[in-house]
This record gives C-alpha cells, sequence and structure tokens, in this order.
C-alpha cells in the first residue's frame, strides 16, 4: 500500500494504519465526489480464525480543508462496534453466511458516522452494518451480494461503505525496497539485474476501506457547486488520520479508554511518509495536521531518492545529478504535494490551496472524469487523475517516481531537460515501453460504481495461493 507500515510506531498497530486515500469525482456520479480512506495492510485472504476488523477502540476520519490553512473545516468521524453471538465457539462463521444477519456469523461489526463542520456535528448514520470478511466459497458464496447489502444511503444523496476490499494499489515492493531496484533499467544498477516484467507485490491481498460518496456541495467552501475549474472554491485538500486514546488494563483482562484521542496515523499524499520522509520524522509526522507541515519542507526540496538514484545508475540519471549538485530545491515537487498547482504552470488546470505548505490530496472538484483515463494522471495529459485527486486506479508509484527523477522539474524551470530515462520508469506497467497499460490489462478488480475497488480475495480460491497435490 503507498502508505503501509511507513513509520515505526505505526508499523506495530495495523488495525490503527493509513494504507491507502483516494479522492475523486465519481465517474458514473459526476456531481458528487467520493473519498476512500483504507487501513489494515497486507492482508493474507486465509487470515483466520480471526479475520481482519475495524479497531473498536480506534476514530477513523476521513479529513477536507477547503480554506487551504491546512486544518479540517469537514470531517467525517467512523467508530465501530463489535457484536459476538457465541463466545463458546472459536469460529468465525458456524456455517454459511447468505445476508448480514444470519445467524450463522458469530462475529460482527456496526459503526457510526458523524459529519462536523464549523456548525457542529450531525449523525449521518448509526448501526450501520459491515459485510463479513470473504472467508470462502462455502462460508461466503455470494459475497458480492453481501457486500452490496452493506452500501448504505445516508440523508442528502450520500452512500457509504465500510468493510474488506481487494486492495487496489499495485506496487513492485520487491524492486522498490530493493535498493531502487527500478525497471526498465535494472540492469545499468550498480549491481547490474537481468531486467524482468513488473510484480505487483499485492496481488491475492485484502485491505478494510472506509468509503463515502457525498454531493460536491458537502465539501466545498460556501457549498460551491464545482462549475468552473479556475475557482479556487473549486479546490479541496484531503487526508485522512486515526486517532486512539490512552488504554487501562485491569486485572480482570478487560480494558478501558481514557481521555483526549491522539492522532497516531495520517495519510495524504501515496508514498510520502514512506519515502520522504526521514525515519526520525516519521512517527512525528503522523502525529501532526499538515496544518504543519512546513518544518518538513526540506525533505520535499531535496528528497533522498533523487539523490540517490545518479549514484545508484551513473549512466542513466546525468541532468538529475547535475541538478543535485547545484543544489537547487525541488519547487515542483513542493507545488505538487505541498501547495498544488497554481494556474498556468499546466494550460487550463489548477489545484492550488494557497501558500501554505500542507501535504493533502488536491482535488479540483470541477474538473469532470476522464472518458479516456490514463494511468498516469497529470503526466498522461488527464487533469482527472493524481495528483489531482486520485483514483483507485492511478499508477502513483510510477508517476511520483518520474516526478523526483526529474520530469517535472521543466514546469518551475523550462531550461531544465529532463533524463529520457525518467519518463521511462514504470512501476508494474507495461514492462516493454514504460508507457501506462489499459485499466483492463492491469489485471485488478475494479468496479464501475461505489465503493470502485473490487470483492476481496477469498482464503480458498486467493491468487496468491498454488495449489499443491499430495503427489509432488
Amino acid at each position: 500500500m503507498s502508505s503501509h507500515r511507513e513509520a515505526p510506531e505505526i508499523s506495530k498497530d495495523p488495525v490503527a494504519d493509513n494504507t491507502d486515500l483516494y479522492a475523486f469525482v465519481s465517474p458514473d456520479k459526476p456531481d458528487t465526489v467520493t473519498l476512500i480512506a483504507n487501513f489494515i495492510p497486507l492482508q493474507d485472504p486465509g487470515g483466520g480464525p480471526n479475520f481482519y476488523e475495524f479497531g473498536d477502540d480506534v476514530l477513523y476520519e476521513i479529513n477536507v480543508d477547503n480554506d487551504g490553512d491546512g486544518d479540517a473545516n469537514v470531517s467525517y468521524q467512523f467508530r465501530f462496534t463489535t457484536e459476538v453471538l457465541n463466545s463458546k465457539t472459536f469460529l468465525y462463521n458456524t456455517g454459511t453466511i447468505t445476508s448480514l444477519t444470519d445467524s450463522t456469523w458469530n462475529r460482527r461489526q456496526f459503526y457510526e458516522v458523524t459529519r462536523i463542520d464549523a456548525s457542529g456535528s450531525v449523525i449521518l448514520g448509526s448501526n450501520l452494518a459491515c459485510p463479513p470478511c470473504n472467508v470462502g466459497p462455502l462460508s461466503t458464496p455470494k459475497y458480492a451480494t453481501l457486500a452490496g447489502a452493506a452500501v448504505h444511503s445516508l440523508t442528502g444523496g450520500r452512500l457509504v461503505f465500510a468493510g474488506q476490499r481487494a486492495e487496489g494499489f499495485y506496487v513492485d515492493l520487491g524492486a522498490i525496497f530493493d535498493l531502487g531496484d527500478l525497471r526498465p533499467f535494472q540492469s545499468l544498477h550498480i549491481g547490474p539485474r537481468p531486467s524482468v516484467s513488473g510484480v505487483n507485490s499485492t496481488a491475492g491481498l485484502n485491505v478494510h476501506s472506509i468509503a463515502i460518496q457525498v454531493p460536491k456541495t458537502d465539501l466545498t467552501r460556501g457549498g460551491y457547486a464545482g462549475t468552473s475549474a479556475s475557482n479556487p472554491q473549486s479546490v479541496i485538500g484531503v487526508w485522512a488520520a486515526a486517532r486512539r486514546q490512552r488504554v487501562n488494563l485491569h486485572g480482570d483482562g478487560s480494558s478501558t479508554w481514557v481521555g483526549p484521542w491522539m492522532q497516531v496515523s495520517r495519510l495524504g499524499n501515496p508514498l510520502v511518509n514512506e519515502v520522504v520522509i526521514p525515519m526520525g520524522e516519521k512517527d512525528q509526522w503522523n502525529a501532526l495536521t499538515p496544518s504543519g507541515d512546513s518544518q518538513f519542507l526540506s525533505s520535499y526540496q531535496h528528497p533522498e531518492l533523487a539523490g540517490l538514484l545518479p549514484t545508484l545508475y551513473p549512466s542513466v540519471f546525468p541532468n538529475l545529478k547535475a541538478l543535485n549538485t547545484k543544489g537547487s530545491a525541488r519547487a515542483d515537487l513542493v507545488a505538487i504535494l505541498l501547495t498544488g498547482l497554481p494556474a498556468g504552470v499546466i494550460p487550463g488546470f489548477q489545484n492550488y490551496t494557497g501558500t501554505t505548505q500542507a501535504d493533502m490530496l488536491r482535488l479540483n472538484v470541477a474538473v469532470p472524469p476522464s472518458s479516456s483515463p490514463s494511468l498516469l494522471g497529470l503526466l498522461g495529459n488527464d487533469a482527472a487523475g493524481f495528483p489531482n485527486g486520485r483514483r483507485v486506479f492511478d499508477d502513483v508509484t510510477s508517476i511520483e517516481l518520474r516526478a523526483i527523477a526529474g520530469v517535472t522539474y521543466a514546469l518551475v524551470d523550462t531550461s531544465y531537460k529532463p533524463d529520457g530515462a525518467a519518463s521511462l520508469i514504470y512501476d508494474v506497467t507495461n514492462p516493454n515501453t514504460g508507457t501506462p497499460a489499459s485499466l483492463s490489462s492491469i489485471g485488478m478488480n475494479y468496479l464501475s460504481s461505489f465503493p470502485y475497488l473490487g470483492t476481496p480475495n477469498d482464503g480458498f480460491d486467493s491468487p496468491s495461493v498454488t495449489p499443491t497435490s499430495f503427489a509432488s
């Protein structure tokens, strides 16, 4: 996931670990925006008998800034409650689960969703059922139907879903963290390797998603309808967070949670705390709101990976090496990740929120969904994709690797010529040319309607399971 296990402390607390955040104008309902926050990384579909679930002791949030100060103007908060029907069995389910009310489903979760803005808080829904995890064909034979029953309609034309989904983020983790063993030119690495196709390290895994679809007017300053892409009111900043209270343990084995809620995890732009923020500052970054991000400015201006690439690939990035040697601050990355792109940088587009440096997904809600989307978003001339928000299928790893390698520096310095290899970097898609693959060819399981992330993999038929015959 784009932010899985990215900081020392949150790596020990997966239930509160933000893994991915998405914000996009809904392709099938373009007068609405869909916000999705994922938690609990790298789920093995066969992870029973204690299958994955949200934390009853965690406060989950999706926050929206619509005035550019890096603080939330609108928040959606989610609290979960677990119900056990039979505590005398170890089984998650004692038979086939055909509906959300079946007594055969032994451990179930419900949640409440609250909207908070300057006028106060309103409970939008309570006692909303999550679907079960996708156990297998005997336990959950019609899983898509179960999940569909867990999409709940709220007042004001809103939809909400909370539960297990197929992991939608694809990334070659083995290549990235093997000293930046980038494709398609790993043979030119300081430790030469044969060139092979990208590997999707998250294939066959699941995640837990909190998804909410709301009218644009729910999110924008002054309830603006988002009709003009040049109007600053069309731009919002989005981040997700998880909070915990202090735990008191008792001699009888029970526990209570007391005191104020403390933020333990957050996520705006993908991969930032993963590979931009240095290890010694990661836990601090997770505890802050985006309005405090100016203290991390130097990490965005001089990302470590940009300095490593010319060293790891001596013959591949000469122009990036020269840029680093001059000590040039990466104003392009600051604009993309911390302020948004002002009007004029890319003709006809802007998602600028002002001078406050804050790590948020910035979405111009007036940009309509694309009829022919590119996995490379803005780098693929598709203004509806990352870093204008983030759709579930956007190839954010390739986009950010190309940006760090210098492709986007020409936006702020027209005299700079990016290294040709920087535009060929790919992560998983299309190993032959570096050109983004089509949606159908990346092999991911997306839906065309809410909640857009696909049916989770089950433990019996998971793609990560390789059957072995007894004879072998």
